[in-house]
């Protein structure tokens, strides 16, 4: 059996290596001419730390990853401290494995590596799906120069802006959720005594946040700046200028600051979102990710959703040999959790963002009670997400 899958993010690149694991032929097929450098970092939390560990690629990443030591909520102005749980060893003692950060970058590169282990013709680049086509016996992609990839499924991991989901549902709009995120890596060498604190480190005030972490062992720090604001270019290459971030966040905390000046690169997107789609697969044809359920940043799981919904369906396809038992048994498993998950990170978009000083004691004077009074609970509120293992039977 065959896969062709579109796109080569981590969610395509994850199911190619699941499908691989579970005997599949897979071919990807990506419409860049090469995997591209830009990007930020991403976070994996233990759930799919367990995906790539069933994947055997765990080890090869624990080159590029940092562990942060603990998870803050900060006052994006004073960066006094609301909130400090601890992480690092902690979260191998109650979930069974680690929380990593990573750069995307190097991320996809590792990936791509453990592809090229099982052949040199799997993944290929520089081409341009513009739609899909099946009958009883296979399907295939449709190519812009006219030509097509025939397969016996056909998996749409193509992101937002889904081909794959446009032909199989038609054309949709994505919601513009009124934020925009600059996002940011630089060498903490440059950043002197205003580098990043070693955690995860959520900076909160008046309709804007910023998130900070540290990358490559703790070399590079990772800023995402989110700012409400009517900019609307949904686009991983755009870049503003300095002045204008600086803007954003004027007069907040040094750390916050620093980062933006001593980038020479200031990349920016529009934060667009999807309702959950009530659909994900049209006969031999499937989909994944962003494909079907774009996350918001605000719980740092759209690149552990696409690895789980990788490994659940190439075990579905595995467990079942008709291939719309397969699909719906995937899409019963995967539906609930990444609607909830989609919904939590839309309600921590308003978290976050609290601009009055009423709407701040309701939110935080809890958070910062029941951190000292209950240090365990974060983590008994994130247990069903971070405790789920897709890999187990």
């Amino acid at each position: 059996m065959k896969a062709v899958i579109i796109g080569a993010g981590i969610g395509g690149l994850s199911a190619a290596l699941a499908l691989l694991k579970y005997g599949w032929d897979v071919e990807i097929l990506e419409q860049s001419k090469e995997l591209n450098e830009i990007g930020a970092g991403i976070q994996i939390s233990p759930n799919g730390v367990k995906v790539l560990r069933a994947l055997n690629i765990d080890k090869t990443l624990e080159d590029y990853i940092s562990v942060p030591r603990y998870w803050q909520f900060r006052g994006g102005y004073s960066g006094r401290v609301i909130t400090n749980t601890p992480m690092g060893t902690e979260m191998e003692k109650r979930y069974g494995a680690p929380y990593w950060h990573i750069h995307r970058a190097d991320f996809i590169h590792a990936l791509a590596q453990a592809l090229k282990e099982h052949g040199h013709n799997i993944l290929k680049m520089n081409n341009m799906v513009v739609g899909y086509g099946q009958n009883d016996k296979e399907a295939w992609a449709q190519l812009s120069d006219g030509s097509r990839v025939n397969g016996d499924i056909i998996i749409g991991a193509d992101g937002i802006k889904s081909i794959i989901r446009e032909n199989m549902l038609g054309p949709s709009k994505a919601i513009f959720t009124g934020n925009v995120a600059w996002r940011y890596t630089v060498p903490v060498s440059d950043l002197g005594r205003h580098k990043p604190p070693p955690g995860a480190c959520i900076w909160v005030g008046e309709g804007k946040h910023a998130v900070t972490y540290l990358l490559r062992g703790g070399t590079l720090a990772n800023l995402v700046a989110v700012v409400e604001r009517d900019w609307q270019v949904e686009s991983w290459n755009e870049q503003g200028k300095r002045e204008e971030a600086l803007h954003d966040f004027a007069g907040w905390h040094p750390t916050i600051r620093k980062i933006i000046n001593q980038s020479d690169q200031h990349y920016r997107w529009a934060l667009f979102d999807r309702a959950p789609l009530e659909k994900w697969s049209d006969g031999r044809v499937v989909l994944l990710g962003d494909a079907c359920h774009p996350m918001l940043p605000f719980m740092a799981q759209g690149a552990v959703m696409a690895m789980e919904d990788a490994y659940v369906l190439a075990r579905s396809l595995s467990q079942h040999s008709d291939i719309d038992k397969a699909f719906t048994d995937y899409f019963g498993k995967r539906y609930a959790r990444t609607a909830r998950v989609q919904k939590i990170a839309r309600d921590n978009m308003q978290l976050f963002h609290q601009r009055s000083t009423g709407g701040k004691l309701i939110n935080f004077a809890p958070l910062w009670l029941a951190n000292r009074l209950m240090p365990n609970k974060f983590h008994e509120h994130n247990d069903w997400l971070y405790g789920h293992d897709v890999t187990m039977p």
